[in-house]
């Protein structure tokens, strides 16, 4: 029986109760939670072992790579620039970053970065990886890049190339890193422990991951035995030049290593935060309200961050989504706490968003790499927040 560490307020208990179970049917290892509601935390709960082959503890202070929840850090900070007056989302992204206007890029507007909209999903030709963690040679790479389909006419989920676009325009615009940026402007007001960038005097907190295989491998099967509902999302698997595995292949090797302590120091603004789930529903309380006297957009300019910009089928996942200036929106398979609720999912099940109309901020990490329709972890944990709220 695995012990749950931590606390809950009074009315949250429906949260604590879901989250063993995820540990005793759902197949959570080592994982936290955290809620904050009007600005104060109400659920802090953490348990099993941050290294399957050591046994060792999952901690308090338990660090976990948290991969595309990172996304929702990096909108944090390009939307800190536009509220500054310092970044302009209708602007060309050349007029910040004049190299980009390449390809015939010059009109893309920033917006459309954010919003997965500029057709730069893939690379005609994918960078070495220790280049690409170097940083500048990928930003040079997509500024050079062609899209790959008319740029505002469709979206689809940049899932690497991402993080370098936004990040290059914020490195362009304040002067930082993007990682510098987070830790100067978020994480030191909020002291939150999270990173873009580990240092390596952070490293012995950082839960080891474990990725698991799904039962059934569909790319395998004989079409007629995919589901009807999945046949497409097969294909494209199956055809190593569809965007939906060019876009995970902007690297040479494609395969990322996120356990690497090569990694996990470089900064991947969309896939290689590392932190807690304190940090992630800290960061998310501090966008819809005060959080000890911190806040980090004002009611004005939260309101534009989460303005719808792009919905209906995605290019790359191939599935309904949708993106406002760079928080996901809630969807009929992630619809989080309410209509209003804004976020990031990660790879393999973490998951952290806000909710202006209920007050409510969120934070899930773990690492046991599972995801797919079988994956109900963070699910049952939002539906017993969702109950608590009641």
């Amino acid at each position: 029986m695995t012990t749950i560490y931590g606390e809950v307020a009074s009315g949250f208990e429906p949260v604590r109760a879901a989250f063993m179970e995820n540990f005793t049917r759902h197949g959570d290892l080592g994982a936290a939670v955290c809620v904050y509601r009007n600005g104060w935390p109400v659920v802090d709960l953490w348990g099993g072992v941050a290294d399957a082959e050591t046994g060792g503890p999952w901690t308090r202070d338990t660090l976990q790579l948290v991969y595309s929840a990172t996304k929702g850090a990096t909108a944090t900070m390009a939307h800190m620039l536009v509220q500054r007056g310092a970044l302009d989302l209708d602007a060309p992204v050349a007029k910040y970053w004049p190299e980009f206007a390449a390809n015939g890029k010059a009109d893309i507007p920033v917006r459309w970065l954010l919003s997965h909209q500029a057709g730069l999903v893939a690379l005609d030709q994918p960078v070495p990886l220790k280049e690409a963690l170097a940083w500048h040679p990928m930003a040079a790479a997509l500024a050079a890049q062609r899209p790959l389909w008319t740029p505002g006419t469709a979206h689809g989920y940049h899932g690497r190339t991402w993080g370098w676009l936004v990040g290059e325009v914020i490195r362009r615009v304040s002067g930082r890193s993007p990682g510098r940026f987070f830790a100067d402007e978020i994480a030191a007001p909020l002291g939150l422990d999270f990173f873009i960038g580990l240092p390596a005097s952070e490293r012995n907190r950082v839960s080891r991951m474990v990725y698991q295989r799904p039962n059934v491998d569909l790319t395998t099967l004989p079409t007629e035995s995919v589901p009807e509902e999945l046949r497409e999302q097969v294909a494209a698997w199956r055809d190593p030049n569809s965007f939906s595995n060019r876009a995970y292949a902007v690297t040479d090797p494609p395969e990322i290593d996120f356990d690497s302590p090569e990694v996990q120091a470089a900064e991947l603004p969309a896939s290689n935060g590392i932190g807690t789930a304190r940090a992630l529903a800290r960061m998310y309380a501090a966008l819809i309200g005060e959080v000890d006297g911190v806040r980090l957009l004002s009611p004005d300019a939260l309101a534009s961050a989460t303005e719808e910009q792009a919905r209906g089928k995605d290019q790359v996942m191939l599935i309904p989504s949708r993106f406002s200036a760079g928080y996901m929106l809630p969807t009929e398979s992630n619809p989080m706490t309410g209509p209003d609720a804004f976020g990031h999912t990660g790879r393999g099940g973490s998951l952290a968003f806000a909710d202006p109309e209920h007050g409510v901020a969120f934070g899930y990490v773990m690492n046991n790499i599972m995801g797919g329709t079988d994956d109900v972890r963070a699910a049952s944990l939002v539906d017993a927040v969702r109950r608590s709220l009641v």
